[in-house]
């Protein structure tokens, strides 16, 4: 069966693979499964079609035959679970992938996405710099504990997993803030992360489309 995923037709982070269709990308090529992308422009993401296969609007959505999927990150695990390359074998190594992946998502995520939300929505308020110290203050504290987690590490368990696929799809919206390079090991996994073949592959893909779009 035909796995098609939806995309942005033209991409807010401008192709640089911080949409979260890319951690779907990855997750497929990770897993050697062939997909194909619907393009949605913001007008038809609110549209009935779309929602019937994301209530809320948004990308990305997944469907193989009658199964359709919404979160990215629900959508990595499905694949990671029904695809082997992204969860280990052994029981308790894969339920450590599996609580890196919702560590990723919830625990790292949350405050990051706090500072973009400041910096586009609250950059006007004379308030702003103080919420920023604010926010930027617990991105650092999790960043260390992450830090000291990692070590000297190549990924957060033995071997790459879904978790590390998360986790450094998390991590490069940091990419520019300065905040990763106090963090010499992060940097460097995130870098290890950019360097698979199939990371590759999907930011190729994305940036593709941002690319075509630029030029309509």
């Amino acid at each position: 069966m035909t796995i098609t995923i939806t995309a942005f037709e033209r991409s807010p982070d401008r192709g640089r693979g911080l949409a979260r269709d890319m951690r779907v990308r990855w997750a497929l090529e990770e897993v050697g499964q062939p997909y194909e992308v619907r393009l949605l422009s913001f007008k038809a993401m609110k549209e009935a079609a779309h929602l019937v296969l994301q209530p809320f609007g948004q990308i990305p959505s997944y469907e193989e035959g009658d199964l359709v999927l919404f979160e990215s990150g629900a959508i990595v695990f499905h694949i990671a679970e029904r695809h082997a390359g992204l969860l280990p074998v052994e029981s308790n190594a894969r339920a450590r992938a599996i609580t890196w992946m919702f560590a990723a998502v919830t625990t790292m995520e949350q405050p990051i996405v706090d500072r973009e939300a400041a910096r586009f929505l609250e950059g006007d308020k004379p308030w702003y710099q103080e919420r920023l110290s604010m926010v930027d203050e617990r991105i650092r504290k999790r960043l260390s504990e992450l830090s000291t987690q990692l070590g000297d590490a190549d990924w957060l368990d033995s071997e790459f997993s879904a978790g590390d696929l998360q986790m450094v799809s998390v991590l490069l919206r940091l990419k520019g803030s300065g905040m990763l390079d106090e963090y010499p090991n992060l940097a460097a996994y995130v870098t290890r992360g950019e360097a698979r073949a199939a990371y590759k592959r999907a930011f190729d893909a994305q940036l593709a489309v941002f690319n075509a779009a630029s030029t309509d």
